[in-house]
Order: structure tokens, then C-alpha cells, then sequence
């Protein structure tokens, strides 16, 4: 199973540091500094250093120094700002291991207790670090030494130790399910593809979820002809893999992943410059996957059910074309006017199917699913869709615990009817270059049974990144998984 690749440890507040010692300013209201923990013992040094460079101590904002003698090789630290929640003392704990990965020393010192008394904290400060250590370097058969890491270790000092391992020791399974996100997404396609990927996915067996694979024939005799006439241009035939978590005895929630291993576009075919980037359209079912490895790991006390739909989408001689008309396992019938939009006839099958065999008592799906979600929130926000303001609600919350981001969206009838098609139920796509996202959102609505609560995140802009975030590199960022798993805790267990 994916694992984290750095040993993380706690010691005490008095713990003498080696290595790289991270610690915490903070500005008072004259605009002097306070220096916090260990790194005053070096109040000097730092009072010069910070005014040659203008280090003002905020948030984020480092500063390093070479201490003249002692265990300590480098001193970085960082302005720790007013606020200090679960996500902003990740976002430090990322920005210590940006500073000191690469430096050619092998252990990271952070002093957690400089900068509070809380364990929660400490925990936060070293999973940020670890999110950030991550990289995706399988490929790469030479690099140059300084863009190798060096971090092995990362020492927290917290006042209780033992309370902060064990609050860690909870999020450690959240970082996993992070990375093995990452490693999902990062894969190029001619390595993912549905059967490898579902290939990857029933190894949370050995975690203790429920693994089942539907493959071609199983989805044709069911009825799955939406995903189905998707995968048909497509060599790899394609997977349904549902992974259930049984935690509780509660009625389950679901989790529902898009998995469009590649997209090109289909008969509907993409602009050539940037196609490479669609080996990432599985990005939902990539969150979904890494998010039901957390929540396995730590033992969730929660009933979760989830399921992620795999296809590869290609131009070739069998491929759908635009005006076929589908059927769906709903029933309902689909005029395909554009081969680009497929994301959602993927949702549409696995939706129906969730709500039928297992009736959650809420839905939240994830997918790259629309360009125009990157035009109306850039690559900071994901877009939340409901039908449901208080699992709309709830969403937001665990987003602002978690750190990923999201805001949300109007669905409606004026939109809605945009879909109506002459010759079937509905079109794929709505009636113009406007709103898409809104469109395609209300399209996934149509296959909610019984006013389910439910909810769709458009994550097509926050997946991967093309510059470094607050805890990933540039690179496939793992949004979604902390999102979920706090979801989870704050709802179900």
C-alpha cells in the first residue's frame, strides 16, 4: 500500500534540536518581533537578519540564518500570523519543509511548542510537512543533487509528546490517502488505464474494505449503456469498481468518483496542445480511491460506500458519435451532441446505480468535469453544487478545516431546461457556451432519486497545479481527500 515517505516523530518542548530547527515569529503591535520557542535563544542573530531583509513575520513569510555554533546547521523561521487553525498550521508545517528539503541535511526540527500549547496543532504542523515532502519522481532516472531531497526525519517538539503522536497518528492515514491520490493522478495514461486502475483500487481489500469489480460484459447485460458508449472507441474495456467501508451499521453515505483515465475528446475531439493533461480526467475517482484509504486506515467509524466508473474516451472507428442517442441504467435516454461532455454519462450510470443497491442517505460526487469551472474559479476554488443547503453547509465547514478550497454554485430550472432535447429525455449538454458548469451540474440532478442530499464538486481546476501550493508541489495537488475525510468526521465518525 502507498505509504508516506518520511519518519515522523515527537519530542519534548526542551528536546535539543539538530538539523534544521523551524520556528515562529510573530509581529507585535509597535511592529517589533517576537521570536517564540528555540529560535530565541538566537534573538540576535535574527533581529539583524530580519532587518536586512525587511521580515515583517507574516504568515508564511521565512527567514533563515546559519547559527555561528551549536547542533543546529540552519534556523528557518516563519512568520506564524494571527490565525492558527487546523488548516493555516498546515500551510506552515508545508512551508518549513519547502524551505529545508533540499538543503543537504537529513532532519527537520519543528517547534511546535514555541508556537502553542495545543497537541492538535503539533499534529497539523507535521502533516503539512508531510504533504508537502511528497513528490512523483518514478520516472525520473537522473536529477541533479540539489534537487534531490535530503529531509529523512521530522522531529515536532510539542508539549505533550504522546498526545501529539496520537493526533497524528490519525492524520498519518489522511496523508497516505493524499499521497496514494497523488500517485494515482500522476500516472500517465498509458500505465492507468480502467483495468490497472481498478487493479490498484481492490488493494484496499488488504485494508478491510469490500472490493467489487464489474467489468464489460457485467455492465452490458446490467444496462449500463451511458459509461458503456463512452468506453466503446476505446482498446481497454472498461471497470466498475464499488468500495465499501463498513465502519458503522448506520445507513451508508456514497462517494462517487468520474475515472476518464484519458480524454481525448472522443469523436469530439480536443485542441492537440495541452491533451497531454488529460491523463488527470480521472481526478474524481483518484480523490474517492485516496479518500476511502484514510478512511479504512484510521478506522473510520463510519458506513461509506463508494463508487468510481472507468473508461478511456478515443476517436476511434467504433467511438460514439455526436447525435447518437443512449440509454442509460436509468432508463432514461441521452442525445450525445457533444463526445467531450462524458464525464457526466459516466456519473449518470454509477450515480443510479449507488442509489438503487445500496440507498445512501447522502451523495457527494467529484469530477473534472467542465473547462468552464477553470473560467469561473480559476485553479483556487473547486466548484460545490446541491440540492441541499445543509449538506451544503457541511461541505463548506469541513473546507474550511481542511484547507481545500471551494465555493458554491447555482443549479435551477433556468438551467435545467437547457437540457431538454426533442428526439430523447435529455441532451448531454445545454444550450450554449454559458454556464457549462451550471449545466452540466444540473444534467448529474437528474439521476438523483427522491430528493437524496447530494452534492457535486467540479474539481477540474484544482486536481493539478502547474505551480506549488500550500502543502503539494506543482503537480497533482490531492484536493479532495482531506476534504472528504473531514466530512466524514465531522457527520459520521
Amino acid at each position: 500500500m502507498t505509504a508516506t515517505s518520511i519518519k515522523v516523530s515527537f519530542k519534548p518542548a526542551d528536546y535539543a534540536a539538530a538539523g534544521v530547527l523551524l520556528g515562529f515569529a510573530r509581529a507585535g503591535e509597535d511592529g517589533g518581533l517576537s521570536w517564540l520557542g528555540q529560535a530565541s535563544s538566537h534573538g540576535e542573530l535574527l533581529g539583524r537578519a530580519a532587518q536586512s531583509k525587511r521580515f515583517k513575520a507574516a504568515a508564511s513569510s521565512a527567514l533563515e540564518v546559519v547559527p555561528a555554533a551549536g547542533s543546529v546547521a540552519r534556523l528557518i523561521v516563519l512568520g506564524a500570523g494571527d490565525e492558527l487553525s487546523h488548516a493555516a498550521a498546515q500551510a506552515l508545517g508545508a512551508s518549513g519543509m519547502a524551505a529545508a528539503e533540499t538543503g543537504g541535511d537529513t532532519c527537520l526540527c519543528i517547534d511546535a511548542a514555541g508556537l502553542s500549547n495545543d497537541a492538535n496543532t503539533a499534529a497539523a504542523l507535521a502533516l503539512g510537512a508531510v504533504l508537502r515532502a511528497y513528490r512523483f519522481d518514478k520516472y525520473r532516472s537522473e536529477m541533479k543533487p540539489e534537487q534531490k531531497p535530503s529531509l529523512q526525519e521530522i522531529q515536532v517538539l510539542a508539549h505533550d509528546p504522546e498526545a501529539a503522536a496520537a493526533a497524528y497518528a490519525d492524520l498519518e492515514a489522511v496523508a497516505e490517502g493524499v499521497y496514494h491520490t497523488r500517485d494515482l493522478i500522476s500516472e500517465p495514461a498509458n500505465v492507468l488505464y480502467p483495468k490497472s486502475f481498478a487493479k490498484d483500487a481492490a488493494r484496499l481489500a488488504d485494508l478491510g474494505v469490500e472490493i467489487t469489480v464489474m467489468k464489460k460484459d457485467e455492465l452490458e447485460e446490467r444496462g449500463f449503456g451511458a459509461l458503456l458508449g463512452v468506453a466503446q472507441g476505446s482498446t481497454h474495456d472498461p471497470r466498475v469498481v464499488i468500495m465499501h467501508w463498513k465502519g458503522s451499521d448506520a445507513q451508508p453515505v456514497a462517494l462517487v468518483g468520474k475515472g476518464v483515465t484519458f480524454d481525448t475528446g472522443g469523436i469530439s475531439i480536443k485542441p492537440a496542445a495541452g491533451m497531454e493533461d488529460m491523463k488527470w480526467d480521472m481526478g474524481g475517482a483518484g480523490v474517492v480511491v485516496g479518500t476511502m484509504h484514510a478512511l479504512a486506515k484510521r478506522k473510520a467509524k463510519a458506513n461509506v460506500v463508494a463508487i468510481i466508473g472507468l473508461v478511456e474516451n478515443m476517436p476511434d472507428g467504433k467511438a460514439q458519435r455526436p447525435g447518437d442517442i443512449v440509454t442509460s441504467l436509468s432508463g432514461k435516454t441521452i442525445e450525445v451532441l457533444n463526445t467531450d461532455a462524458e464525464g457526466r454519462l459516466v456519473l449518470a450510470d454509477i450515480l443510479w446505480h449507488v442509489q438503487e443497491v445500496y440507498q445512501p442517505t447522502a451523495i457527494i460526487d467529484l469530477a473534472t468535469l467542465t473547462g468552464a469551472m477553470l473560467v469561473a474559479l480559476g485553479m483556487e476554488q473547486a466548484g460545490l453544487f446541491s440540492n441541499n443547503d445543509e449538506l451544503a453547509g457541511q461541505l463548506e465547514g469541513a473546507s474550511k478545516t481542511s484547507g481545500d478550497a471551494l465555493w458554491r454554485m447555482p443549479i435551477g430550472q433556468a438551467y435545467n431546461k437547457q437540457l431538454d432535447s426533442p428526439i430523447a429525455d435529455m441532451k448531454n449538454i445545454g444550450g450554449g457556451r454559458w454556464g457549462g458548469s451550471i449545466t452540466a451540474a444540473c444534467f448529474l440532478e437528474r439521476f438523483i432519486q427522491n430528493g437524496t442530499p447530494w452534492a457535486h464538486l467540479d474539481i477540474a481546476g484544482v486536481v493539478w497545479s502547474d505551480k506549488d501550493r500550500e502543502v503539494s508541489r506543482r503537480g497533482a495537488t490531492g484536493w479532495g481527500v482531506r476534504l472528504l475525510d473531514q466530512w466524514v468526521r465531522d457527520t459520521q465518525g
